[in-house]
């Protein structure tokens, strides 16, 4: 079993530990880091483009848990859900569109609820 891939999202003054999985996507972004993007918000979403080229992967899904984080193909845009989106039709956030599943954050990921649009998001291995 390979080493857990264990990232630090931080996003203003909220930081927040995650763990990466082993999909072809999240090994990509793994390589890639440090990463570091302007965020925008899609209700308790949080998402903004990073230089990671990826195609949809199979288990690719709309529909996602709070705290997983998942990465968009038509906007190479690395996603963080902590709550319902627009296009949500319950609690669950709902992806725009389906997302390849990354990881998930460790702990209370809805402490991104006090991250507002335009700010600094950072990526980096722990």
């Amino acid at each position: 079993m390979p080493p857990e891939r264990k990232i630090r999202i931080t996003a203003g003054k909220v930081s927040a530990e995650a763990t990466l999985n082993d999909s072809p996507t999240a090994t990509k972004i793994w390589e890639a880091l440090p990463i570091e993007g302007r965020g925008n918000t899609w209700g308790d979403e949080i998402y903004f483009s990073i230089p990671v080229e990826a195609t949809q992967e199979k288990d690719a899904r709309d529909l996602v848990a709070v705290g997983e984080l998942g990465y968009w193909p038509p906007g190479t845009a690395f996603c963080i859900f902590f709550g319902r989106t627009p296009a949500s039709t319950d609690e669950r956030p709902r992806a725009a569109s389906p997302v390849n599943i990354l990881g998930k954050i460790q702990g209370d990921a809805t402490v991104f609820k006090a991250v507002s649009s335009g700010t600094r998001v950072t990526l980096d291995k722990t």
